[in-house]
């Protein structure tokens, strides 16, 4: 009986080790993913706020009474 319950631990053992490995692969697939994700949302924005002033500075409103 008391080898049947090692065994059942062993076995418990190796079935958490191959769901944390899961886990770690999972959180590495969500850590990429809002990386990227910011990347893609950010990094846009910012290039917006520097290249909307160039591209206004060209243009004359001064006709316009603006």
């Amino acid at each position: 009986m008391e080898k049947e319950i090692l065994e059942k631990f062993r076995d418990q053992e190796l079935k958490l080790e191959k769901i944390y490995q899961s886990c770690e692969k999972t959180r590495k697939y969500f850590l990429f993913t809002l990386i990227i994700t910011i990347a893609a949302v950010i990094l846009p924005i910012v290039g917006l706020i520097i290249a909307i002033p160039i591209f206004l500075s060209v243009f004359n409103f001064g006709n316009l009474g603006l």
